[in-house]
C-alpha cells in the first residue's frame, strides 16, 4: 500500500484514513471495480448496508448481477431522484449558498473529523479520476467504503477512471469526495445533503448518501464551478450536437436548460410512431392529434449530453463559443422509455452492452437482461419517475471528443398546459429567436418549469438559478452572472433560441418542439433569415417567432408557433400566461440588481422591469439573425 500511496501528494489526514484501514482497494481495472459492486464473485444480490448508531442496521441500496450489468435499487422512494437543496458550504469562503454552521448552529470541524474516523474503520476503495476529463481536467479522488463499490465504478464511468497502475507520481488531487452513507441518519435526518469545505489547496466534498446525482455528477460539476469562478470561466449545464442534414450541411447546436429541459433529449433521434409518422401534438382538451411526416432527419454525433466545459484554453478567434464534454459518461434518464422499440438505437446499447452498465431505478432480476422500460415501482403503485442508467462516452456512437464551435445556443423550458379557463406560461411557441440580451435573462432565472422528473420537488414554477446550474454552484450567484454575460458578448457569431417542451398551448408535444427546431435549424444552417419570416411574439420576453416553419416541404400549423391563435387559448389566455410569466422573471431578475453585476447586465435588467420591447434588447447587443 506504500508504494500506492507514493504516488500521491496527499495531505496527513488523507494518509492516516488510508493507512488506517483494514483494507484498502486501489483499482486497475473497471472490472475489478464493477466485481467489487456485488460482494464477491458469487453473489448475485448484494445488499449496501450499514450499522449506523441509534438506528441498527440499515440498508441503503441493493444491487442485482444483471446480464448487461448492476441494476441499483434503493429501498427509500426518496433516495431515488436528486434533493434540489441538499448542497452545504462549510467553509469561510464567498458564498450565496446555505452554510453548514448556520443552519445547524454549531461548526463543521467534529462531523468532519467523525468523517475521517468512520472511513478509517473502513474497508476503502480509493478511485482517482480527473474532473474535467483527461486533457483540460484537474487531479481529483474519491474515498469511499469499499461495499459502496456501485457508487466508485458510477463515479469511474462519469468521470473517467484512472488505473493506479497509470499514476506513476505526483497525483495531486484539487478535489476528494468522502464518501459515509449512515451520517443522514445520525446527522441528517435521512436528507441526502452534501457538504463543501473549499480549502486553500484542496476541494472536499463530503458526500452523505448514495445517489450518485448529487456528489458523483452535479457535486464534482460544482468543483467545476468553483475552479471556473476563481479563474474566469464557466461549464455550462448543457447538451451538444452536430447535426448533419441529408445534404450534408453541418452545424451545432448547444441545449441549456434546468433539469428535465430537454438536454439529453437534443442528441436523441426524432421518436416515430411504428408506421413512421410523426405526433407533432396531441390537443388536450379535444385528443385530437396533428401528424406529420419527414422523408430523412439529420444524423446526429454527440458531444456533450449535461456539461459542456467552455475552458479558455479552447477558445478561439471564431467570435464562437467552444466547448467539449466536461464527463467522461452521461446519466441518462429513461423515464421516457415506456416500451420496447421507442429509442432504438440506445436500447440496443442498454440491452446489449460491451461491457457491464450501471442502471439505477430499474427492475432488475439476478441473472436475466434488465429491461429500461421497466422502471422501479415507488411505494405508491407508480412507476419511478427517475430511472437512470450510467453510459459511458466511449460506448455512444459517433460520439465527438474534440472541441466545437457552437453556432446555435437553445434553452429549454418545461411548459404546462395552457386554456383561457385554466391559463399559465405555458404560452411559448415551436420556437422563438432571441436577441443575445433576452439569452442573457432567460439565463438568469433558468426557470424549472413544470413536472419536473429529475428532482424531489416540481410543482408550480420556480428558478432552477443562474445558468440553471446554481443548484450544483458553491460560489456567488452575481459572479456566475457576469461571468455568463461576458462569455455572450465575447461569443457574437453563435446565435440564441428558446424551445418548450411537454406543452404548446393546450398540446401536449413532449420534446418534439426541439426535434423540429433541430430539424429546421439545421437545414437552413448558417442562411440569415429574412425579416419577414420573423415577428416579434406578443410578449416581449420571449422575443422573435416565425411566420411560417416549413420542414423536409411540410409546413407546421401556425397554431404551434403562435399559441394564441389556438382556439382553446386566444389572446386572453396568452395575455394572462404572459403576465404569470413576466412577474416570474421580475421577482427573480431583483436579486441580481446590484452593484456588483457587470453594468451592462443592470441596463438589461433595468429595460426589463421598464418593459422594454423586443427590439431594445436587440438594439443593445445585435443579433446574428
Amino acid at each position: 500500500m506504500k508504494n500506492f500511496i507514493n504516488k500521491f501528494k496527499l495531505p496527513k489526514y488523507v494518509v492516516e484514513i488510508i493507512e488506517c484501514s483494514s483494507e484498502v482497494v486501489f483499482p486497475e481495472t473497471r472490472e475489478e471495480i464493477i466485481a467489487l459492486a456485488f460482494g464477491n464473485k458469487e453473489n448475485d444480490f448484494f445488499n449496501v448496508e450499514y450499522d449506523v448508531e441509534g438506528f441498527g442496521k440499515i440498508t441503503e441500496a441493493s444491487v442485482t448481477r444483471c446480464k448487461n450489468g448492476a441494476v441499483v435499487n434503493y429501498p427509500d422512494d426518496y433516495m431515488r431522484r436528486r434533493d434540489p437543496d441538499c448542497l452545504l458550504v462549510a467553509d469561510d469562503n464567498d458564498t450565496d449558498k446555505p452554510k453548514y454552521d448556520d443552519i445547524y448552529k454549531e461548526d463543521f470541524k467534529p462531523l468532519r473529523n467523525a468523517t475521517f474516523e468512520w472511513l478509517k474503520k473502513q474497508k476503502l476503495i480509493i478511485l482517482p479520476f480527473k474532473s474535467g476529463g483527461q486533457e483540460y481536467g484537474y487531479d481529483s479522488l474519491l474515498i469511499a467504503p469499499a461495499n459502496a463499490a456501485f457508487f466508485a465504478c458510477g463515479l469511474a464511468d462519469l468521470q473517467g477512471f484512472i488505473s493506479i497502475k497509470d499514476i506513476t507520481k505526483n497525483f495531486c488531487p484539487k478535489a476528494i469526495i468522502f464518501l459515509a452513507p449512515p451520517f443522514r441518519h445520525t446527522h441528517f435526518d435521512g436528507k441526502q445533503i452534501v457538504i463543501h469545505n473549499r480549502l486553500e489547496k484542496i476541494h472536499e466534498l463530503f458526500s452523505y448518501n448514495l445517489y450518485p446525482g448529487p456528489s458523483a455528477k452535479k457535486g464534482i460539476y460544482g468543483v467545476l464551478l468553483n475552479i471556473g469562478e476563481n479563474e474566469g470561466w464557466v461549464t455550462v449545464h448543457a447538451s451538444t450536437v452536430k447535426v448533419i442534414t441529408p445534404y450534408d450541411n453541418e452545424i451545432v447546436i448547444m441545449h441549456e436548460g434546468a433539469s428535465g429541459g430537454g438536454k439529453s433529449e437534443m442528441i436523441e433521434n426524432i421518436h416515430k410512431e411504428l408506421d413512421g409518422r410523426i405526433v407533432l401534438g396531441q390537443n388536450t382538451v379535444t385528443g385530437e392529434k396533428n401528424y406529420i411526416e419527414l422523408k430523412e432527419t439529420c444524423e446526429l454525433r454527440p458531444v456533450t449530453d449535461d456539461m459542456a466545459l467552455c475552458h479558455p484554453k479552447m477558445q478561439n478567434k471564431s467570435k464562437k463559443l467552444v466547448v467539449k464534454d466536461a464527463e467522461q459518461g452521461w446519466f441518462l434518464r429513461l423515464d421516457h422509455i415506456k416500451a420496447y422499440g421507442m429509442t432504438p438505437q440506445y436500447e440496443k446499447i442498454f440491452t446489449q452492452p460491451s461491457e457491464p452498465l450501471i442502471f439505477l431505478n430499474i427492475q432488475g432480476v439476478a441473472k436475466s437482461t434488465c429491461l429500461v422500460w421497466e422502471h422501479t415501482i415507488d411505494s405508491d403503485g407508480t412507476p419511478c419517475p427517475n430511472p437512470r442508467v450510467i453510459l459511458p462516452r466511449r460506448l455512444v456512437p459517433n460520439v465527438i471528443n474534440e472541441p466545437v464551435e457552437v453556432d446555435v445556443r437553445s434553452f429549454g423550458v418545461r411548459t404546462p398546459p395552457c386554456t383561457k379557463e385554466n391559463p399559465s406560461y405555458g404560452i411559448l411557441g415551436m420556437f422563438h429567436i432571441l436577441p443575445p440580451a433576452l439569452a442573457w435573462l432567460w439565463r438568469l432565472v433558468a426557470p424549472r418549469g413544470h413536472n419536473n422528473p429529475s428532482i424531489t420537488t416540481s410543482v408550480g414554477m420556480s428558478s432552477e438559478g443562474v445558468g440553471s446550474y446554481w443548484p450544483f454552484a458553491t460560489g456567488k450567484m452575481v459572479e456566475q452572472a457576469n461571468l455568463l454575460l461576458e462569455q455572450i458578448v465575447s461569443s457574437t457569431n453563435t446565435r440564441y433560441v428558446l424551445i418548450p417542451n411537454q406543452h404548446i398551448g393546450a398540446y401536449k408535444v413532449g420534446f418534439m418542439p426541439q426535434w423540429i427546431a433541430r430539424e429546421y435549424i439545421a437545414r437552413r444552417g448558417s442562411a440569415k433569415i429574412k425579416t419577414g419570416h420573423l415577428i416579434q411574439a406578443r410578449c416581449p420576453l420571449l422575443g422573435y417567432t416565425l411566420e411560417s416553419l416549413k420542414v423536409d416541404g411540410q409546413y407546421i400549423r401556425k397554431a404551434f408557433l403562435q399559441p394564441e391563435m389556438q382556439a382553446e387559448v386566444g389572446n386572453e389566455g396568452y395575455d394572462e400566461g404572459a403576465r404569470i410569466l413576466t412577474e416570474f422573471f421580475k421577482k427573480e431578475v431583483e436579486k441580481f440588481n446590484t452593484p456588483l453585476l457587470n453594468p451592462l447586465g443592470r441596463q438589461i435588467i433595468q429595460m426589463f422591469l421598464n418593459d422594454a420591447q423586443i427590439e431594445d434588447y436587440s438594439d443593445l447587443i445585435p443579433m446574428k439573425y
